[in-house]
């Protein structure tokens, strides 16, 4: 059932997942909108924490126990991003009649007519379509109040050191990417050879997605005089998260080295207009990971490409390959925040019903045409694989 809604302004749901960065960029969309939002918070059943459900409108692979419930009235629009968040999203517009309206952030991969809005960033190879919008840039931004206030915590801490200070932020491995101990001694080899050049401190600190191994590794061979923090969620004996220099580093450091998988940590360096230089992660060294790989980029509507968002900011001059000089943007990042907002205001003005079968019609047709490239994939696949077996 659909409620009219009783205000001037539209009801506007956020919902998220269990991602923080993620929800990050929902919440700087819901920001710049400016209009009254209701969060609506999902966990996931256990299969599908880290699984991916088969893509429909559902709530099969929700929580209800834990998560917010989904119940009318339903909004006028959902701002939402990810798999698993979409689905819901998808199900509440369909509950509604086609009336609520469903902006995603990212790549829906397929199904792209099931979506109002589509707003698409550099990771992706997303196709121009009317419902797209492609941006030069992710919508992740850093909090000033919450830098400012950092700044003054981290004062004593930090401007006291050698300078440069250059950060070291740390990620973790994403498919088909690697961040092994290996990977690790590269990156603290080139480190190494920056500070011997250069001088100054080094300040290491990982995320909550680096393994324990690879800090392990980090810590151990750390370069003489440089600063560390191992990240791990309120472990006895070990720093926590309420003692993380990262936002206290953004407010002081004087350039970053940031791993290529973290697209958070990149854009909010690249945001502020500081100085940048990325270590792309190497590809995974099974031959089966690199033809997967392949063909992903080859068959699949928007595959993410880590590569083609460090080639984004290499060409807008907001970053270098680590191993170049660093070098000062000549300006800060135009936030594209109002263009997607002009967008969605567009979207709301617009009149008229969605049929309610919209969503699933378009999930069905491209459905069928996705069949037709998974089996042309497949024999492709098949060929690739005899031939990496052979030589």
């Amino acid at each position: 059932m659909y409620m009219p809604r009783e205000t001037s302004e539209p009801v506007v749901w956020l919902v998220l997942g269990d991602k923080l960065g993620d929800n990050a960029q929902v919440e700087a969309l819901a920001e710049a909108l400016g209009w009254p939002v209701v969060r609506r918070h999902l966990n996931f059943r256990t299969p599908y924490v880290h699984g991916k459900p088969e893509f429909r409108p559902d709530l099969y692979h929700i929580d209800p126990e834990t998560s917010d419930r989904l119940e009318p009235p339903w909004p006028d629009l959902i701002l939402t991003i990810g798999r698993r968040p979409s689905m819901a999203a998808l199900w509440v517009k369909q509950q509604s009649g086609g009336r609520t309206k469903v902006a995603l952030i990212g790549r829906p991969k397929k199904h792209f007519d099931a979506f109002d809005l589509v707003v698409g960033t550099p990771q992706y190879h997303l196709p121009q379509r009317a419902n797209v919008i492609n941006l030069d840039l992710p919508l992740m931004r850093v909090d000033l109040n919450r830098l400012a206030e950092q700044r003054a915590q981290w004062q004593d801490a930090l401007e006291t050191l050698p300078r440069p200070l250059t950060a070291v932020l740390i990620g973790g491995p994403t498919k088909p990417f690697a961040l092994d101990t290996e990977a690790m001694a590269r990156l603290v080899a080139r480190i190494e050879a920056l500070q011997q050049d250069e001088g100054g401190t080094l300040y290491f600190t990982t995320s909550r997605r680096t393994p324990p191994e690879v800090a392990d590794a980090l810590l151990a061979a750390l370069p003489p005089g440089a600063r560390f923090f191992r990240w791990e969620p309120d472990a006895p004996g070990n720093p926590t998260t309420s003692n993380n220099p990262y936002l206290g580093l953004l407010a002081h450091a004087d350039r970053f080295v940031v791993t290529g998988d973290s697209i958070s940590m990149m854009v909010e360096v690249a945001s502020l207009g500081r100085p940048l230089a990325i270590f792309p992660l190497p590809l995974r060294r099974q031959r089966l990971s690199r033809l997967r790989y392949g063909l992903r980029r080859l068959f699949q509507a928007a595959p993410r490409d880590l590569p083609k968002l460090h080639a984004s900011l290499y060409r807008q001059d907001l970053a270098v390959p680590l191993g170049r000089s660093f070098r000062q943007p000549a300006r800060i990042p135009q936030n594209e925040r109002d263009r997607v907002v002009r967008h969605l205001e567009a979207l709301m003005e617009t009149q008229g019903i969605t049929p309610e079968t919209q969503g699933e019609d378009a999930i069905r047709r491209q459905r069928r045409r996705g069949y037709v490239r998974a089996g042309l994939g497949l024999v492709i696949y098949a060929a690739l694989a005899v031939f990496a077996a052979v030589y």
